[in-house]
Order: C-alpha cells, then sequence, then structure tokens
C-alpha cells in the first residue's frame, strides 16, 4: 500500500542528525547501483551508512519512507539548483530575451539531469511504486511553483504566468520522464531538447498575441 504521506519520524533538527540521514539515503543511492530497491535491505543501507538499526528507525519507519524522502529531496535540490540558475542569468544580462532565457533554463535542466541520469530513471521508476498521488501532487506542485518563479520576471499576468508554468513542467516532466522510463540509458539529449523547446513555442508564442 502506497503512503499518503512520507512518514518521518525524527526531524534532523541538528547537525549530527541530519548527516546521519543524508548518510542513510547515500548509502540506499550506493547500493541501487548494484540492484534494484526491493532487493535492497535495511541492515545492508545501516551497515554501509555506519549505523546501527535502531538509529534507522530513530527516522523512518519503513525502507519506503527513506525512498519517499530521498526522491522528494534530489527534486527539490534540483529544482533550487535550476531556480538559482535562472535568477543568475537575469543578473548577468539586464536585454535577456525571453526564449533565450528559456532554451537557456531547459538547456541547464536537462543537463542536470543528464549528470544524474542514473538517479533520475530509478527515481521516475520508484515514485510510481512508492508515492501515493497526495504525494506526487505536493511534488508537482512544488515543480509548477519553480516555473512561476523562473516565469515571473518576464510575465505580469499572473494567470498567464500560472498557465504557462503549469504547460512547461507538463513538458519538461513528461518528456523527460517518459524517456528515462522507457530508456534508462538514454542518449539523444539534443534531439531531446530541441523536441522540448518546439513542443513549448505554441504555448510562450501565445503571450505575444495577448
Amino acid at each position: 500500500m502506497k503512503n499518503s504521506e512520507i512518514q518521518v519520524r525524527r526531524k534532523p533538527r541538528q547537525s549530527r542528525a541530519k548527516l546521519t540521514q543524508e548518510a542513510l539515503q547515500e548509502s540506499f543511492v550506493r547500493l541501487l547501483h548494484e540492484r534494484p530497491a526491493d532487493h535492497i535491505t535495511i541492515r545492508e543501507i545501516t551497515d554501509l551508512a555506519g549505523v546501527g538499526l535502531g538509529t534507522f528507525y530513530e527516522y523512518f519507519s519503513k525502507k519506503e519512507d527513506l525512498i519517499a524522502l530521498t526522491i522528494h529531496l534530489h527534486v527539490k535540490t534540483n529544482a533550487e539548483r535550476l531556480q538559482s540558475y535562472a535568477h543568475r542569468q537575469l543578473e548577468l544580462s539586464t536585454n535577456l530575451a525571453f526564449e533565450d532565457y528559456l532554451q537557456q533554463v531547459v538547456g541547464f535542466q536537462l543537463e542536470q539531469i543528464q549528470a544524474q541520469q542514473f538517479l533520475w530513471a530509478h527515481s521516475f521508476l520508484l515514485e510510481r511504486q512508492i508515492s501515493s498521488i497526495e504525494i506526487y501532487r505536493k511534488s508537482y506542485a512544488m515543480m509548477v511553483n519553480m516555473w512561476l518563479n523562473i516565469l515571473g520576471p518576464f510575465i505580469a499576468n499572473a494567470s498567464q504566468c500560472h498557465t504557462l508554468a503549469l504547460n512547461m513542467q507538463r513538458i519538461c516532466y513528461g518528456f523527460v520522464a517518459q524517456s528515462l522510463l522507457i530508456e534508462p540509458n538514454f542518449q539523444d539529449w539534443p534531439q531531446l531538447r530541441s523536441d522540448m523547446l518546439q513542443a513549448m513555442q505554441p504555448f510562450y508564442n501565445n503571450l505575444k498575441s495577448l
């Protein structure tokens, strides 16, 4: 049964606790390179992280909660990185055209995903196995909000901005997730970027006609 939310028993308020939780997440990812998630045991995760079983259960009630948190933080970190990149582009140029800006942002996003292709491919797969619709909606809303922040400097109308942000996420998530789910070792990133930008064009071209 899928969880309605990520069950974390103890949130890491101190630096040592945060490091312990991060070590558990990193150990899971390392083991994931060796075998599927359902073949990985909690004991293997804790042994690799250098902590006891009791420590694991201080933070999580089961392995699926660790996996769900690992996916969530992975997506969140990449969203924050993409926002920071977008804001830097605006700071570096006072005369950046919207289309060029969007192309740079999409290009950077794909570069980040390609650099962690293994983890992204498994995240998309595991998300479907362990995440409830509530968790999925929260993650999707977080990404739409990221696009709102990225597009906001160019689109003053809140309704138009939200519509475009939603469509940007639909395109990016759909193209990338489907590519990596069907072909985890996907290679044709330049073509994927071109296809995504072509799919986006009617949406931002529509803004020019309003």
